[in-house]
């Protein structure tokens, strides 16, 4: 469920910031306006996404590695990624 962005004046904002921000926590936008005209707008921000542990960083490397023949050395595909 969508609620309707309500619209403040830049004097309205700076005097109640603490409670836009908490109505925004909660999912209400805003536009903000000087003399009419709209600046700016506070928003929720996007849904952060999960940070991947090492460990599955580390699992999806080794089952890349499997695809892979032959050997690597690091220190090669570094000096390659430089040539390109």
């Amino acid at each position: 469920m969508k609620t309707k962005t309500a619209e403040v004046s830049a004097f309205e904002a700076k005097t109640h910031l603490s409670e836009l921000l908490r109505e925004t926590e909660q999912g209400r936008s805003f536009i903000i306006r000087r003399r009419g005209k709209a600046v700016a707008r506070l928003v929720p921000p996007e849904k952060e996404e999960t940070a991947i542990s090492p460990a599955k960083i580390l699992a999806a490397f080794h089952e890349i590695r499997k695809h892979i023949s032959g050997t690597l050395k690091i220190h090669d595909l570094i000096e390659e990624g430089r040539r390109h």
